[in-house]
């Protein structure tokens, strides 16, 4: 078992860490608000430390889980970030969905600092890291990702390692420009469903053994049909991920026109009052 610091609390990042805990690992967390902390370990027991820098101290891996590029330069940089409290040779993984460029950045600051960084964005959603399910794909040395794989089998039904720094990003980019087409076209199925006077969920029972199947399809017809949109990720998190596809989809000139398309229907869907709601809202516009 290991010593591990888990940075950032949130719906994914507090089951993640008490996977950890569960599976016998030394856990302390660190949060930008501090009750999230103790309620973390008051259910997992653990430590807390009041900054990443603490967090880290001793630690053989430091796991992190939290918004968008800025947030993670703020848990891993500074006085007070992580870097400055890990050992030599500490591991750094990062779960948080965010730009190859500043995964590459902050890979190359660790390094300068004789420490490891592994890019490890996770699928799956809330009820995947709820119970240990999630799909993590891994940028990084593969020497480095071999030492990590076991403590991120806490949480992970699959897990492997893509390419060099910036790989585990790039997959995870993929996985969003597919739940964006996905959830789209599930959300056309539905809708023309209901206004065609068909009883959806009898529809989906024999479309999704079929070609047509996805885990979207599976997963969320039932709420969609419901117009219960309160199950998972948020419109407003879809579309910061939307936007690192795309702006990523320039600098390497790929072409990503459904994407874009998604990317403005979602943000109807936020004009509506639906930015917390949901990635399968987007039926809440054809309705």
């Amino acid at each position: 078992m290991a010593k591990v610091a888990f940075l950032g609390l949130g719906v994914m990042g507090f089951p993640m860490a008490g996977h950890l805990a569960a599976k016998g690992h030394e856990v302390t967390v660190y949060n930008r608000s501090p009750a999230k902390a103790e309620a973390w370990v008051a259910k997992h027991k653990g430590t807390s430390a009041a900054t990443p820098r603490e967090a880290a101290k001793g630690a053989e891996f430091v796991m992190a889980c939290v918004g968008n590029d800025d947030d993670l330069r703020s848990v891993c940089t500074g006085p007070d970030g992580a870097f400055t409290g890990m050992s030599p040779g500490a591991v750094f993984v990062d779960h948080t969905t965010v730009s190859a460029n500043v995964t590459r950045k902050l890979a190359a600051q660790a390094a300068a600092s004789g420490l490891v960084f592994i890019d490890a964005p996770v699928s799956g959603g809330q009820a995947g890291a709820e119970n240990g399910q999630l799909s993590i794909m891994c940028g990084g040395d593969p020497a480095d990702y071999a030492r990590a794989e076991p403590v991120m089998a806490a949480y992970a039904r699959i897990c492997r390692l893509i390419g060099p720094s910036g790989a585990g990003q790039l997959a995870k980019m993929m996985n969003q420009i597919c739940i964006a087409g996905l959830m789209q076209g599930l959300s056309e199925a539905l809708a023309f469903g209901q206004k065609a006077g068909l009883d959806g969920e009898k529809v989906v029972e024999v479309i999704s053994q079929g070609a047509a199947g996805s885990w979207q399809m599976v997963n969320r017809h039932k709420t969609m049909l419901k117009d219960e949109f309160n199950f998972g990720f948020a419109v407003d998190w879809m579309r910061k991920d939307l936007g690192i596809c795309l702006d990523t989809a320039d600098e390497i000139g790929a072409r990503l026109p459904v994407t874009a398309l998604v990317d403005q229907f979602y943000k109807d869907v936020q004009l509506m009052g639906g930015g917390r709601g949901d990635t399968s809202s987007l039926i809440r516009r054809l309705k």
